[in-house]
């Protein structure tokens, strides 16, 4: 049987990777999974990732980041926001705020998936993703 939702265990498996204070985390991939971890990236909350390709799906391979003196996780929490039960879409002018700017907001638009910030320049609404801070 297959997975009802793969964005969910995308960030359950980052979840549980920073609980474990693993340095790295392997995911199936798909392209909406990689453009995730793209814009993690981008924003810092991981130091780098990797595709590997294993002749089926592929595997993302994520590179954890920490403080470097207490070993702290950047990432403090992922919240699941758009679940398949119930999705939760966001206007252009309603784009949500994380943490007064302070964590990003995961936005799923028709021109890709992108930040809030990057949605609100764009002038685009779309799907609520995941929130992260």
């Amino acid at each position: 049987m297959g997975m009802t939702d793969p964005i969910s265990d995308l960030l359950t498996r980052v979840r549980n990777a920073l609980a474990m204070s693993k340095d790295t985390v392997h995911i199936p991939a798909s392209n909406m999974k990689l453009r995730i971890v793209y814009l993690l990236k981008e924003e810092g909350f991981i130091k780098n990732f990797k595709f590997v390709n294993d002749d089926k799906q592929g595997m993302i391979c994520v590179y954890l980041k920490y403080d470097e003196s207490s070993r702290k996780p950047a990432i403090t929490q992922l919240q699941r926001i758009s679940r398949p039960g119930r999705r939760t879409y966001v206007k252009s002018g309603n784009l949500p705020r994380v943490r007064n700017g302070l964590g990003v907001a995961i936005i799923s638009t028709s021109q890709g998936v992108m930040t809030d910030v990057q949605a609100g320049q764009t002038g685009i609404g779309g799907e609520h993703v995941c929130s992260i801070w």
